[in-house]
């Protein structure tokens, strides 16, 4: 085990004898609430559970560096501190509460905003779109759609957590404690960014990159001078860097003029402008760095405050008194990363030592996240192209105590809330992106690939087979192939019963459903080996994210994802780990895990992998979209494209055939209770309606 997390182990011990014995607990320090109450949903009513209400604005906190349970909060110590040696911190706040208390079901769903956007109806209800934020101040961001959260009676509630996002009409935000040295002196160190458009571009933020774009804060560079700083290109990722002269960029901005622009320490100009066909890395150094890991312990204490408190310091209602008995927690992507992480550094324990979140579904996110890091940049992901060598993957990646697919240290991501007796119940589920760009089979093999890795009692983790991240249709533009809109709204929502009800002690969740190795559904990622079909106009490559152990330097704490990086970029010190992928069947598709209606009564090729496309770093994997390839219509058009897999007619004879198949595998899902009976009649009905073999 890692000194540090000896350390930090050990004081999660001793603060929770002190919750024990203390008298009376001590308070989430949520300091005063600045919320606005009205009307939600245009006031309409849902089912029985009746009218909801939107309750808006800001919440004011503040937490005590000498506290056990804040100590694992990098930098905290060197924040400002007001006249009760407190360091404060505000929050954005939106909650929807059934208006009757009587009628909901008690439990508060606390979605984790992903980049400061609210995902919670668009994972669960069905008709809604992505609630992001826009440049409209007067946009609606309450669509209900089918008010499926709303009929069952969940209080839905979200808060920023992330503290470098800029600001936006609809955006979540943190206001994160700037550190600063003594005396209120500059802190400075080096950062490392990275570059990479679908258009050729001039001018980016210092924070721009695939999954940051121009939405998060830039860590200014302490000079205008490119001397200190260098900008290199490359076309695939294991390529050489490729110095750029350094007469051929600025700090600067050349959007209203041309190179060399206005001097701006927040932006790069390049004087060609920034090509899409490669990755542009700049290492400078910045100043300023935000205490980031503080919105770890912001979300704890704000849950904790709206669960058992009933006013602030200054008399203002908690508008969730008396109201929850229970907290589930849901987090999509980079928010899931975030609550991976959350439950590592054992905040999942509020200041009297009380569970915080009684059930979690981390969704799409199989590794941690860079929050806890001086410089931290969260809204950096991973990918085999994109953000390879961002901090992603150092901490453990299974839920119980095995041996560390980096580093070969026994570690688990349920360690601290293990010793303070706060876990939650977890349903974890994941897409088939995740194994080929975010290391998924580490989660549940061994770092050798040679065997499976038991999971906790407390934990259940479903595989949405045949699925990219965020399902969706279209094409990207820099990738070789069609999205992949296989849906797995149905799973999440069934899934999401069966959390609630697991920890209310209705019943327990059905089993898990992943690949595994000794299945022989988890696998090499080679065709052989994957059993892939030689579908026409398609290659596949085998091509995956690796992973090989990185040294940031001695101040990065590797096991915690926590730190100070001082190595940039960081060093390949160790030998890749083995990384497994889904197997799949004679049709492309994915044999293992929920098999949802479009794979048991299939029309095309479902997969979790796409390529980039020419011009666009030609060959490697493309960001987090899969692949959608149709099936023939005929035996005849089969045979004409030398297409290995049955027609639509061979499969199904005619539209009645077809509706007949997706009838049995609806019902075949409801039965396994992956599929509610709402839904099951529902995609029946689309069926039925669809022009298939019409």
């Amino acid at each position: 085990m890692h000194p540090n997390l000896v350390r930090r182990v050990t004081g999660a011990l001793a603060f929770a004898a002190m919750a024990f014995v203390a008298s009376p607990p001590v308070e989430a320090r949520i300091t005063r609430i600045d919320l606005v109450t009205g009307p939600a949903f245009g006031d309409a009513s849902f089912g029985t559970v009746g009218k909801f209400d939107r309750i808006v604005g800001r919440v004011y906190g503040e937490l005590d560096p000498r506290l056990p349970a804040n100590r694992a909060i990098q930098d905290l110590e060197l924040a400002p501190r007001n006249a009760r040696g407190q360091v404060e911190y505000a929050m954005d706040v939106y909650l929807l509460r059934p208006r009757d208390a009587a009628r909901g079901n008690g439990a508060l769903l606390f979605d984790m905003p992903n980049r400061g956007n609210k995902y919670a109806h668009f994972s669960f209800n069905v008709g809604t779109v992505p609630a992001v934020s826009t440049s409209d101040p007067g946009a609606s961001l309450d669509g209900a759609g089918d008010g499926f959260l709303q009929a069952r009676g969940y209080t839905v509630a979200w808060a920023g957590w992330q503290g470098d996002l800029l600001a936006a009409p609809n955006r979540l935000r943190f206001d994160a404690p700037l550190a600063q040295g003594a005396g209120g002196a500059v802190i400075t160190g080096r950062v490392r960014s990275e570059f990479l458009v679908t258009a050729r571009s001039a001018t980016l933020n210092l924070s721009s990159g695939s999954f940051t774009g121009m939405t998060h804060a830039s860590y200014p560079s302490v000079t205008l001078d490119t001397a200190g700083a260098t900008l290199t290109r490359r076309r695939h990722e294991t390529d050489a860097r490729e110095p750029v002269d350094a007469a051929d960029w600025r700090f600067a901005d050349c959007l209203a003029t041309a190179f060399p622009g206005t001097p701006d320490s927040g932006k790069i100009c390049l004087r060609d402008g920034f090509d899409p066909d490669y990755l542009y890395e700049l290492i400078y150094t910045a100043r300023d760095p935000r205490v980031l890991g503080a919105g770890f312990a912001a979300t704890r204490d704000l849950v904790s405050f709206l669960r058992h408190s009933l006013t602030d310091d200054y008399g203002n209602a908690n508008p969730l008194a008396n109201r929850i008995d229970t907290t589930l927690a849901y987090g999509l992507s980079q928010a899931g990363r975030f609550m991976r992480a959350y439950l590592h550094l054992g905040f999942n324990a509020d200041e009297s030592g009380r569970r915080v979140f009684d059930g979690m579904n981390p969704h799409i996110a199989p590794e941690l996240i860079p929050l806890n890091v001086r410089f931290g940049q969260p809204g950096r992901a991973y990918g085999q192209h994109e953000d390879h060598d961002y901090p992603a993957a150092e901490g453990p990646f299974s839920w119980g105590r095995e041996e560390n697919a980096r580093f070969g240290e026994t570690d688990g991501l349920l360690e601290r809330c293990k010793q303070t007796a706060t876990c939650p119940k977890i349903v974890q589920t994941v897409s088939s992106i995740e194994y080929w760009q975010g290391r998924m089979s580490l989660n549940t093999a061994s770092r050798n690939g040679l065997h499976d890795l038991a999971l906790p009692d407390n934990v259940r983790l479903y595989h949405f087979a045949g699925t990219q991240h965020v399902p969706g249709g279209g094409q990207a533009i820099n990738c070789r192939y069609p999205n992949n809109p296989n849906s797995y709204q149905e799973g999440q929502r069934a899934l999401l019963v069966a959390l609630h009800d697991w920890v209310a002690g209705r019943a327990l969740p059905p089993p898990s459903r992943y690949p595994r190795v000794r299945a022989g559904s988890l696998v090499a990622p080679d065709a052989a080996s994957v059993g892939w079909p030689a579908i026409p106009g398609v290659s596949f490559t085998g091509q995956i994210n690796g992973l090989r152990r990185l040294h940031f330097g001695n101040r990065f704490d590797v096991d915690d994802e926590s730190g100070v990086i001082t190595v940039e970029p960081p060093r390949e010190t160790g030998p890749a780990a083995t990384l497994l992928v889904p197997r799949v069947d004679a049709d492309g598709n994915e044999v293992d895990g929920v098999r949802s209606v479009s794979l048991l009564a299939p029309l095309a090729t479902h997969t979790g992998w796409n390529l980039r496309k020419p011009g666009f770093g030609d060959g490697e994997l493309c960001g987090l979209q899969g692949g959608y390839f149709p099936f023939a219509t005929t035996a005849a058009e089969r045979a004409a494209n030398v297409d290995p897999r049955l027609s639509l007619v061979e499969r199904y004879g005619d539209h009645a055939g077809y509706v007949h198949a997706v009838r049995l595998a609806a019902g075949q899902l409801q039965r396994q209770r992956l599929l509610l009976p709402e839904d099951a009649a529902r995609l029946i009905s689309q069926a039925d309606a669809s022009s298939v073999l019409r």
